[in-house]
């Protein structure tokens, strides 16, 4: 005999996502994260109009397989300041989260930063908290189809000067300039602008929370790097407990210090309750804490019910020098001791690096010939790189076997950041050298700067 209908439960494989309504905070956490705010956001909208040398102080031309940081130029080549540049990062996110939890993403993290822009947008068009949600429970209407229309057109003119902004990085942006204003630009441009724009208007408009929860990797491993000793947005249990409102005049109570407001999660932007304890979903970004210090002032109450604080420090009472002493374990000194080596090679490296490179590449098809009075000629190509933004003079010198001599020009100029392919002769007497392959070495002068010299190792065939 099958049930009734109406007594069949469902299973939903699905649950629809709940609009969170986050309330502004105010406070000292939440004036750093707007110090943050405006530090990237001028860094990123700035860099690309900076000028250096005649050109963009920050530019990645892939066309020209030439990245330009500011008075350094960096080729195919020198990938491996780019690896070396993505492993300090990887060691600066470990050593910050045993420190101090999710800090970046409650931040510096452009998911975070891009959502706290579109918000203040938010506000300021429709309104604080609850004028949004009446807003929204409301049919449409002149007035709300005005505010929802004026809200996506400044998220959307934000959002296409952010994709603007990111491919100016890659294209010169007073050429991306003018190319906006002749309606110049080509497909790979407009795909790059339009598809950064979607993606912060999205994610930021849109999204918000669920990039941080679902998308963000960050957030399924950070358990791993998190110890009893790690700085944590905290609810203090023991205090707070048991909850109940209550007066500023109520004097003495059996109630904890939380009066149960609700707050601190009317306040998150990813909607979670703090008071529950730690949850991948919190990003670390304080709001929680803001509005619970001002409750506190409100009650009498002292400011920390919410806190940065440590497992270990809720549950033996330590002070803030205890808690300081703590954070120098181990895993934070060996990230440390790992981050300051890597850091020193990599700008050690930078600023020795010699702005001239050269490759030796041998002509395979002649192994190796006789001329005119009996020499024995090999013919090679150097590939000669100035990675410098000048223009110098260079002699060509090779070495290695007795009478060795170039049988072409000795002297090449190169514009600044200049590649070119330069044919070479090298001729060696006749019985001198030994039958086969013999170790020879091209050396490469500026003469104008002393300190511009490459030297490469080649082989010289003499015929058997």
């Amino acid at each position: 005999m099958t049930e009734p209908a109406s007594k069949v439960s469902v299973i939903r494989m699905y649950q629809a996502r709940e609009e969170i309504y986050p309330r502004e905070a105010k406070g000292w956490y939440a004036n750093w994260r707007w110090v943050c705010v405006w530090l990237t956001q001028l860094v990123f909208y700035g860099l690309p109009w900076l000028p250096w040398n005649d050109r963009q102080a920050v530019l990645f031309d892939l066309g020209a397989r030439k990245f330009y940081l500011f008075g350094v130029v960096l080729w195919p080549q020198d990938f491996i300041y780019l690896a070396l540049l993505l492993i300090i990062c990887a060691y600066a996110l470990f050593l910050f989260t045993a420190i101090a939890g999710r800090v970046w993403c409650g931040y510096a993290c452009p998911q975070t930063v891009y959502t706290e822009i579109f918000m203040w947008i938010e506000r300021k068009i429709e309104g604080p908290r609850s004028a949004r949600m009446r807003l929204d429970k409301q049919p449409m209407s002149p007035e709300k189809f005005a505010k929802k229309s004026a809200k996506h057109f400044v998220w959307g003119a934000v959002a296409l000067w952010t994709g603007f902004t990111f491919v100016g990085y890659f294209t010169p942006i007073h050429t991306l300039r003018q190319e906006v204003m002749t309606l110049g630009f080509g497909p790979w441009e407009w795909f790059w602008v339009l598809f950064y724009a979607f993606a912060t208007y999205g994610n930021a408009g849109w999204m918000r929370e669920q990039v941080c929860k679902y998308m963000c990797p960050y957030a399924r491993f950070q358990s791993s790097m998190f110890d009893k000793d790690t700085l944590i947005v905290s609810y203090d249990k023991e205090r707070g407990e048991p909850r109940g409102a209550r007066s500023k005049s109520a004097g003495k109570s059996s109630l904890g210090d939380c009066i149960d407001c609700s707050m601190c999660v009317q306040v998150c932007p990813t909607g979670i309750d703090i008071r529950n304890g730690l949850q991948y979903d919190c990003i670390g970004c304080a709001a929680c804490i803001d509005a619970c210090n001002t409750v506190m002032d409100k009650v009498g109450a002292p400011h920390g019910l919410i806190r940065y604080s440590t497992d270990n420090a809720l549950r033996n009472h330590f002070s803030l020098k205890q808690i300081r002493q703590r954070a120098m374990r181990p895993r934070v000194l060996i990230y440390s001791a790992i981050l300051v080596v890597i850091v020193s090679a990599f700008f050690g490296s930078l600023l020795t690096r010699t702005p001239l490179k050269m490759d030796v590449i041998r002509d395979r098809g002649a192994m190796g010939r006789e001329v005119e009075d009996g020499m024995i000629e090999n013919v090679y190509r150097l590939q000669i790189m100035n990675t410098d933004e000048r223009a110098h003079r260079y002699k060509i010198t090779v070495s290695g076997i007795d009478t060795v001599t170039l049988a072409s020009p000795d002297m090449v100029e190169l514009n600044g950041t200049e590649s070119r392919a330069v044919p070479v002769r090298v001729r060696v007497a006749h019985g001198k050298g030994d039958k086969g392959s013999n170790k020879i070495a091209f050396e490469l002068q500026a003469l104008d700067e002393e300190r511009l010299q490459v030297k490469e190792k080649a082989v010289f065939i003499v015929p058997r």
